[in-house]
């Protein structure tokens, strides 16, 4: 496993402003799989005018504190660190003792919270979510690792850079893999419709749906429903896909986004009338 530096302008939603980021990378079989470390913004291009707002919180907590915790030389070393020591830190920084007990409206609650709470619990949702931080529990965070990658991430990025690869080249990539299909014992039913979540590996499928669930802690081990080999992979799950979502089969408001209602025989007939049409 081999390690690189590279630095990329990237665009910030502040407005279109143009952000200097610094990311490590770690190749792994011939691919570069980003890991975001550092960020230095222009201190003019990130002034975010005071408002009693949640609004306000997150964009402070994701364009100013954040930043700014990256670029702190413990967190820029690797070694764990209490995020909340450095929110608290770079809030201080910024805003008055009043400001930060300002009362506010939670986003989408009626509940209430003071404005420099708010923002330390974006600057912990949005290092997290985002990828900038990996947490170690107990408030403890540090810079992401390669051990932190799960394999379903390794994958999908092996698969979206020979497609980005391809896009740059003109060249098309046939992807060998298989489309399968999964749920948990507590949701099968032998007759009619379940919820069915319809994906693709280009490896063992059993491996991946495996990875999947242990990776998002799931509630039960899951029962893989049938696999489809594949010449064509991403086309082949974007047609079952499509052709789901077009009969009103996709569970749209849930976590994931490849879960619907739908049965093994309606599956198996879109990939036999996919591979017919081909």
């Amino acid at each position: 496993m081999k390690w690189a530096h590279r630095a990329n302008h990237a665009s910030e939603i502040m407005g279109g402003s143009e952000a200097l980021v610094a990311v490590r990378e770690f190749a792994m079989d011939g691919c570069r799989y980003p890991i975001p470390t550092r960020t230095t913004f222009d201190r003019d291009i990130v002034d975010i005018p005071f408002e009693p707002t949640s609004s306000f919180c997150y964009r402070f907590a994701r364009y100013k504190a954040l930043p700014e915790i990256l670029t702190e030389p413990v967190v820029a070393s690797g070694e764990q660190f209490r995020l909340i020591e450095y929110a608290r830190k770079t809030i201080d920084k910024y805003l008055t003792l009043e400001q930060q007990q300002t009362v506010i409206k939670r986003a989408k609650s009626d509940k209430t919270t003071t404005v420099g709470a708010d923002i330390r619990f974006f600057v912990s949702y949005v290092a997290k979510d985002a990828g900038y931080l990996h947490s170690l529990g107990k408030g403890q965070f540090r810079l992401p690792a390669p051990e932190d990658v799960s394999e379903e991430e390794i994958e999908e990025a092996t698969i979206e850079g020979a497609a980005f690869e391809a896009d740059e080249t003109g060249q098309v990539f046939d992807f060998d893999g298989t489309v399968y299909a999964f749920s948990f014992p507590i949701l099968v039913k032998h007759e009619g419709a379940f919820p069915i979540k319809v994906g693709m590996a280009t490896g063992d499928a059993q491996k991946r749906v495996d990875d999947q669930c242990r990776y998002s802690s799931s509630f039960d081990n899951p029962v893989l429903l049938g696999q489809w080999p594949a010449r064509k992979v991403r086309a082949m799950e974007s047609a079952i896909h499509n052709v789901l979502k077009s009969r009103g089969k996709w569970r749209e408001n849930v976590p994931g986004k490849e879960w619907f209602d739908t049965t093994v025989a309606e599956i198996d007939a879109i990939v036999r009338f996919v591979h017919d049409d081909n």
